[in-house]
């Protein structure tokens, strides 16, 4: 899974583990959910940090992801992921991706 570079030129607010955004563990860093996608600090900048490609979790078992699941969810575009194992899951088509 590769990782776009995109910039999030506009983005005035400072994310940190009082700033009320969601954090994300995500491989190296930590991601903030924020207004519906994730931003990452890099190189004195905010990027926006998201997927490329479509990568299924296999090895997702019979958890069902969902209210009351007990793992927290973020808004993600026009759906929802859960943090789970320190990744992302969304539901799609039948399995679970891993974002």
């Amino acid at each position: 899974m590769t990782t776009l570079h995109p910039e999030h030129s506009a983005h005035q607010h400072t994310h940190g583990p009082a700033c009320g955004h969601t954090a994300v563990p995500h491989g190296d860093h930590v991601d903030y959910a924020h207004d519906g996608h994730l931003h990452r600090e890099h190189s004195g900048h905010w990027d926006e940090c998201e997927p490329s490609g479509h990568t299924a979790h296999d090895d997702h078992g019979g958890h069902q992801h969902g209210d009351g699941c007990g793992h927290p969810a973020v808004e993600h575009g026009d759906h929802l992921d859960y943090l789970h194992d320190g990744h992302r899951h969304a539901e799609h088509d039948g399995h679970w991706d891993d974002h």
